[in-house]
């Protein structure tokens, strides 16, 4: 630098005296904030240069002034160092950053914005939306929110509210699409008052945060148009999980979400890949917002969402599992039923026994609640005893038999497509419905998911 120009230096001691220890973390501080504010800062209390150093020598120059430090072909660059009283001396060198361009902000959305407010007492709950209501009304007209829109500006406040502030006791979720509906909600809380619009409740601070995700049968046509369009999260996880699934599939994810593809959309190897992204990416919401979970547990395919999201296996293990996992069941489709049964577990058992080998329970969903899988023509009969017995029985729509014994007909080419599946060490405990408990992070091998497809799922049974 010294070829071009003398090399300007600055002193912190001059801002804030001796710093002992953080002295050189102060320095770093103070020159990322010039790089920040493009100005080289001024050594203060110095009008004159000490004349015990002779300037004239080198190709150093002490900043009596602050100078202004422009953008150029090149980043700014900054070195500090550190020289202590007893030898320790450090030296580092600070690069300015690259620019990234910001995205613009969306003023239209429409979508509802939560704002989330809490308080060790009902007092600092209503304190907080009073607050909320002068900030409100402090920034009607405001240069900033205007640029931004205001749907950006309701949804920066309402990730700041569920992410940067502590969750005490006294809790209310003020909902709104315009800053005029919030103002109303939060104006309601202040008062005392749960005008609509409004949640208030008190919460247990001590509880924990599992995320369940759910097996086939939980989605809906135009399931994720809306977030598509009003959640980046939402949308960056979505491509991901494309780009996860492209080598194993020929169909569009997100055209599959969007209603746009031809492929019919009622295939089991479309519906189960589908409904995994679906999941994945509604928890990378969810996480988006401040909720982490402090476990995870899945039913059937929901499972590989909750190992992906425990971190116990890669996104496109969990895409390569869930696929080939789809496309061994696609092979027994219009062989076998499904029905949901109002029974405990014991009894359900006990009433399948009389079609050993042709029907088995697939899912203990509650302490009275299974689900009953196997050949068309067993279920059948078995559905016909129910009614003569009046026993609570419904077909599921499906036309094949999971965690059936006819799933034992797909082992090798379901053992096949899942061979090569790498665990992870995982962050999260995962919690499996196929043991009844938790289940560490190497087990969720090639063999594990033969048995999540094979074995019945114990969602009522898994033990915390």
């Amino acid at each position: 630098y010294a070829k071009f120009a003398r090399l300007p230096f600055d002193d912190l001691k001059s801002n804030i005296g001796h710093t002992q220890a953080a002295a050189g973390v102060a320095g770093v501080i103070k020159m990322v904030m010039a790089m920040r504010h493009g100005v080289l800062p001024q050594t203060l209390h110095v009008d004159e240069p000490t004349p015990h150093v002779d300037w004239s020598a080198g190709d150093v120059r002490l900043l009596t002034e602050a100078v202004a430090w422009p953008d150029s072909d090149r980043p700014r660059r900054a070195a500090v160092s550190s020289f202590g009283v007893s030898g320790t001396n450090a030296h580092t060198i600070i690069e300015q950053a690259p620019t990234t361009e910001e995205l613009p902000l969306t003023s239209d959305s429409g979508a509802a914005v939560p704002w989330v407010l809490s308080g060790r007492t009902e007092a600092a709950l209503q304190a907080q939306a009073a607050g909320l209501v002068s900030f409100l009304d402090d920034h009607d007209g405001d240069n900033d929110r205007d640029d931004v829109g205001e749907a950006a500006f309701a949804a920066d406040v309402a990730y700041s509210l569920a992410t940067t502030r502590a969750a005490f006791e006294h809790r209310a979720v003020v909902v709104g699409q315009t800053l005029q509906e919030l103002r109303q909600g939060l104006a309601g809380v202040a008062g005392g008052a749960t005008p609509p619009g409004v949640v208030t409740g008190t919460a247990h601070t001590g509880g924990k945060t599992v995320f369940v995700f759910p097996g086939q049968g939980s989605q809906w046509v135009g399931m994720a148009a809306k977030l598509l369009e009003t959640s980046p999260v939402f949308r960056d996880r979505i491509d991901a999980c494309e780009r996860a699934l492209a080598p194993h599939v020929d169909w569009s994810l997100t055209a599959v979400l969007r209603g746009t593809s031809e492929v019919e959309q009622d295939r089991v190897d479309v519906l189960q890949p589908v409904l995994w992204a679906m999941t994945v990416a509604l928890a990378e919401v969810w996480r988006s917002f401040g909720v982490t979970p402090d476990a995870v547990v899945g039913h059937s395919q929901g499972e590989v969402s909750a190992a992906v999201i425990a971190g116990a296996i890669s996104l496109e293990d969990g895409a390569r599992v869930v696929v080939r996992r789809s496309l061994a069941v696609r092979e027994l489709q219009g062989r076998g039923a499904m029905a949901s049964v109002t029974l405990p577990d014991e009894k359900a058992r006990e009433l399948v026994g009389r079609w050993t080998g042709r029907l088995g329970i697939a899912a203990v969903n509650g302490p009275a609640t299974v689900v009953v899988s196997g050949d068309t023509d067993a279920l059948d009969e078995f559905l016909a005893h129910c009614q003569q017995d009046a026993i609570q029985a419904r077909r599921v729509a499906v036309d094949y038999a999971a965690h059936s014994p006819q799933i034992e007909r797909v082992e090798a080419q379901a053992s096949e497509g899942f061979a090569g599946i790498s665990p992870l060490p995982g962050s999260v405990p995962f919690y499996s419905t196929v043991t009844g408990g938790k289940l560490a992070a190497d087990e969720l091998g090639s063999g594990y998911w033969y048995r999540n497809l094979r074995i019945s799922g114990r969602s009522a049974r898994t033990e915390f």
